[in-house]
């Protein structure tokens, strides 16, 4: 496959760890005792230029030059409109608000793979150059599922999408009891991605974030070493789930360095509150907020069921927005202006 390139100097850290790199020169881009490079994705050839269109492209744009990406956490279509309206620049499909906003249930590994792309396709189509960051869990089986995971999300508009370390019986990273596989099953996960990334017909700026889980299961140095491993294999972003202080979150920006890194701030989980200030001065180079709007879409639904109940009407949980109003958040004037410039006269008065 054109466009790798391998040195000893990007190998150290995997010799190091002491884990064996595939054993023969492969196609996909590995060699014996090296680490993957492709020069068409190098960080530096996205420092110029105005944002792309492709969404891809612009997130790779966005973590090339300065500056914290900021990706509220989404659950539908709704909660998606918010965050553009607010002026949101990336989005970030939780898997947890993924499950609960389609099934009704807890982050257990209840979803499924079409569950989850389903939902991002329809989450891209809202704005197709807005960089949507998705959630895959453990990629929903072994090496060819990993690669069909890569595809398929690719081929939904999705821009990037982290793989974790969890056992396909995986839980919310902010539960306690998690499990974790090898580092070898690890990498074999985030070697598919790249290998199905770099497989997209016309070459693929798809971003793949390579998520451990092991920091509360084998400890930190264990999670750093784990995501060196995957910056090794080709993973373009690094995320500890769990960073419990400042000075981790620091260390671990250092250690992993010149990889950026993810951080995800749940209220209430196992990573402190960081504001997005804070993490971009801690050395994150992106920050989710991964429950956002379904705990709020939570209390407010709670609320308005309750005022329902008690009052027997929806006047207060209204708060005057009318039913045009409401879909003027969800897009009612491009709908009409289509049609419009298309020469019919369907929603002429609305």
């Amino acid at each position: 496959m054109p466009g790798f390139e391998f040195t000893k100097e990007t190998t150290e850290h995997v010799e190091q760890a002491s884990v064996p790199a595939p054993q023969a020169p492969l196609s996909n881009g590995f060699v014996e005792n090296g680490a993957y490079y492709n020069a068409r994705l190098d960080p530096k050839n996205y420092l110029e230029g105005p944002l792309s269109s492709n969404p891809a492209t612009r997130l790779r744009q966005m973590l090339a030059r300065p500056g914290i990406v900021i990706a509220p956490g989404i659950c539908d279509g709704i909660s998606a409109r918010c965050a553009l309206e607010a002026g949101f620049t990336c989005l970030y499909q939780s898997g947890a608000a993924t499950t609960a906003s389609r099934l009704g249930m807890p982050d257990l590994a209840i979803a499924t793979q079409n569950d989850f792309v389903q939902s991002a396709e329809m989450v891209c189509s809202l704005d197709p150059t807005c960089p949507v960051i998705a959630d895959a869990d453990t990629g929903f089986g072994g090496p060819a599922m990993v690669a069909r995971t890569v595809t398929k999300y690719a081929r939904a508009g999705v821009a990037g999408l982290h793989i974790e370390d969890q056992v396909q019986t995986k839980r919310c990273g902010h539960l306690m009891g998690k499990q974790v596989v090898s580092r070898e099953e690890f990498l074999q996960r985030i070697r598919a991605a790249v290998i199905a990334r770099d497989s997209i017909p016309g070459g693929s700026d798809f971003v793949i974030i390579g998520r451990t889980d092991s920091a509360q299961v084998l400890g930190m140095e264990e999670a750093v070493t784990r995501l060196k491993l995957a910056a090794a294999a080709g993973a373009d972003v690094c995320f500890i789930e769990g960073v419990k202080t400042s000075e981790l979150l620091k260390s671990t920006v250092a250690a992993l360095a010149p990889k950026p890194v993810l951080v995800n701030v749940i209220s209430g989980g196992l990573t402190p509150s960081f504001t997005c200030d804070e993490a971009e001065k801690y050395g994150a180079k992106i920050i989710i907020f991964s429950l956002v709007s379904c705990v709020a879409m939570v209390h407010a639904c709670r609320a308005a069921m309750a005022s329902l109940k008690k009052t027997g009407t929806d006047f207060s949980s209204a708060k005057g927005m009318d039913p045009k109003a409401f879909f003027e958040v969800m897009g009612l004037d491009d709908v009409v202006q289509l049609d419009a410039a298309a020469g019919a006269k369907n929603f002429e008065l609305v």
